[in-house]
């Protein structure tokens, strides 16, 4: 946190999504001194809108990206190693239509493929449905004309958590994780070579800036990456084409799937899915040019008129109207400008998911493009480049320096996960450690979404019954997720706290607005703020919640 900035360090991360979390966890791992500051809160970007899925990417087979998909499914089989309470097996059902652009025995003989690339290893086997079947695995889907379905598996996730518990694990290894602090100015030597950055609390401006002096400075910012790279007037040409991936959120009885089914957009063509959540499906994603502050990336009418579209041609039952979304997300994809004439020439869908990672003459490093799945391997790859130039300028610490096993090390909240990864079984045990004083469903909702960590929040409850408390009236979430979120989550605000470390905010029918006064009283009490700053996050949430839904105002 910003207490402890100021010393200097090895390497300094702009940047707290999914990649700048994993490069310091591989570097810290490694023995090397990490500060790694986020302007918001972690997670609070692209990396908290994604699709949510740990995929190896079947579409990028028909651009003939064996390479992406192949170092994805790789990735994929890791990760549901070292977090198997937030990586889930998921089915993909894959229905294929007469008339369909693809014949069935090509998508199946490309199922193969796909399986053969993660050397089989994929969660389940997949196999083919004829549509006798397909009616009874989904009865929502509109099964006339059918000709069969694929059922394969990949992977969901929480993505905002899989941030958190990497820059948990960073954290555990030394490194200095603060939030709310953004970087505003680069610092230069003699030579002009970067050498560290001034930070700014955004939680307190009228703190004096710190300065930070680091061997490597790492531009980890996703779609903010040309915006920093200018910061200080610095020269700097445009590197990405962001484009917009939006979801819509409705209740799982309003669009009943049990698997995450591949729609065809009628309009496009695009891939799409409708995709289960538990109590809820989401539907997504598109996938759209973007100009503009990445800070403002919100839905519009177009946008949820085009995922209600498909949605209620494939499954026609149940005919989704604007009322039934509860809420919406949109994300930024950081991607790679193609090189051609302007960069802009290329559909947006056909744009790489490849990564770059580029050294500038003034000894910044930056990480652009890739995705989710291979977040990992990315952020070693940054690591060893930042070795690479800690050689050759002569700066490598004088420690020995471990093998950081990011690939076997599991994070924070798979410490000592069952073997045989039963869900229910982590539920028992936390459900024992509050001494039986919260509900069976509360037990399910720790153990999914803190793993092992989630017996610590049970003997919150334990220790204090009044923290049991329900966030939100006939849900689940309880008052101790957010003494543990600011104890142990880096959470500072209200909008931490519901919309990345409860997801209220996605999940609640009214997005947690009238959560908002109960978890503001409760973290004025803990944090000591003024009425004023009880006030204003109070507003800040409300705001957050507006973004959301402005596509209403087309209404």
């Amino acid at each position: 946190m910003w207490e402890d900035l100021g010393q200097d360090v090895d390497i300094l991360i702009i940047g707290g999504g999914i990649n700048g979390a994993g490069i310091a966890r591989d570097a810290s791992k490694r023995g090397l001194r990490v500060a790694l500051v986020e302007m918001n809160d972690l997670a609070s970007g692209t990396s908290s809108s994604s699709s949510k899925l740990i995929h190896g990417g079947i579409r990028y087979l028909e651009q003939f990206e064996f390479g992406l998909v192949f170092e994805s499914v790789s990735e994929r089989r890791i990760l549901m190693d070292i977090a198997p309470h937030l990586v889930n097996p998921l089915g993909f059902l894959f229905p294929v239509f007469k008339g369909s652009r693809r014949a069935l025995t090509t998508i199946s003989a490309g199922m193969w493929l796909y399986e053969g690339l993660s050397l089989f290893r994929s969660p389940k086997r997949h196999k083919t449905l004829n549509p006798s079947q397909v009616k009874h695995t989904e009865p929502a889907l509109d099964t006339s004309n059918l000709k069969g379905a694929p059922l394969y598996y990949d992977c969901s996730t929480d993505d905002a958590r899989m941030t958190l518990e990497s820059a948990l694990d960073a954290s555990l290894h030394g490194a200095t994780i603060a939030t709310w602090t953004k970087a505003t100015q680069f610092v230069r030597d003699e030579s002009g070579r970067i050498t560290g950055c001034v930070v700014q609390d955004m939680l307190s401006p009228n703190r004096p800036p710190r300065t930070i002096k680091a061997k490597v400075v790492v531009n980890a910012t996703g779609p903010w990456t040309d915006k920093f790279m200018r910061t200080g007037q610095r020269e700097h040409q445009p590197m990405l084409r962001p484009t917009k991936g939006v979801h819509a959120v409705v209740e799982q009885h309003k669009l009943p799937v049990n698997n995450a089914v591949v729609c065809f957009h009628p309009e496009d063509g695009r891939v799409l899915f409708a995709i289960p959540w538990g109590d809820h499906t989401y539907l997504g994603t598109t996938d759209t040019d973007y100009e503009g502050d990445p800070a403002k990336a919100c839905a519009d009418i177009h946008d949820i008129n085009y995922l209600l579209n498909v949605s209620n041609l494939y499954f026609p039952e149940y005919q989704l109207t604007y009322d039934d979304v509860i809420s919406t997300w949109a994300g930024l994809r950081p991607l790679i400008k193609p090189h051609s004439s302007g960069g802009n020439d290329v559909d947006e869908s056909s744009i790489s998911r490849e990564h770059q990672i580029i050294v500038s003459e003034d000894g910044i490093i930056t990480i652009a493009g890739g995705k989710l799945t291979t977040y990992r391997k990315m952020s070693r790859e940054v690591v060893e480049t930042i070795l690479k130039v800690m050689r050759l300028s002569n700066t490598l610490p004088d420690t020995q320096l471990t093998e950081a096993k990011t690939d076997r090390d599991p994070l924070p909240g798979a410490q000592n996960w069952p073997a045989n990864d039963d869900h229910q079984a982590v539920a028992n045990q936390i459900l024992e450690a509050s001494q039986n004083k919260i509900t069976q469903a509360t037990a399910l909702l720790l153990a999914n979404t803190y793993g092992m960590r989630g017996l610590q929040v049970a003997q919150l409850v334990a220790e204090n019954p009044r923290l049991n408390t329900p966030l939100c009236e006939g849900r689940p979430e309880i008052l101790a997720q957010v003494n543990y979120a600011i104890d142990h989550e880096f959470a500072a605000t209200i909008t931490d706290i519901l919309e990345r470390r409860t997801q209220l905010f996605y999940r609640a029918k009214d997005q947690g607005l009238a959560s908002a006064q109960l978890v503001a009283t409760h973290m004025q009490r803990i944090l000591g703020w003024s009425d004023e700053t009880t006030a204003k996050m109070i507003q800040d949430y409300h705001a957050v919640v507006a973004q959301s839904r402005q596509w209403k105002n087309a209404l």
